[in-house]
């Protein structure tokens, strides 16, 4: 199997780990799911969401395809060598500032040192998590 079949293929892995962590997470704080996925896809792709419905299948779409290309970014990192906490270092030091600065751009949400600590919280675990899970589905699979 390619590094990056490999890689999507352990990002389609870590969105699910993480998708996991998000549901239990909002069952417990009672937090609603984020639309951010679907704000994303709607402003890169010039999309109209008819309502919110529209803008959460949207966003589910777009949680999942953001998680299997972020496990190609994992596959990059593991081209040059890296592995384990190291490599998971890296993947998260370029995919939540990267995220962070895509959502800044389109105008979805201010820098991330505005935000308050229930929005940022999340974030910071979430992805975490989900690189962690990313990482050893990678490390294990190749």
């Amino acid at each position: 199997m390619s590094s990056m079949v490999t890689g999507a293929l352990a990002g389609l892995i870590g969105t699910a780990a993480m998708t996991a962590a998000q549901a239990a997470e909002m069952r417990l704080s009672g937090r609603p799911p984020s639309m951010v996925p679907g704000q994303v896809a709607s402003k890169l792709l010039r999309l109209e969401p008819e309502d919110d419905a529209d803008l959460a299948r949207i966003s589910i779409r777009m949680h999942w395809a953001h998680g299997m290309t972020q496990g190609l970014l994992r596959a990059l990192i593991g081209k040059l060598g890296l592995r384990g906490p190291a490599a998971m270092g890296v993947h998260f030091a370029l995919m939540w500032p990267g995220d962070a600065a895509l959502y800044k751009a389109l105008g979805i949400s201010d820098w991330p040192w505005a935000w308050s600590a229930g929005d940022l919280a999340p974030d910071v675990l979430h992805k975490g998590f989900y690189v962690v899970a990313t990482g050893v589905a990678y490390d294990r699979l190749s």
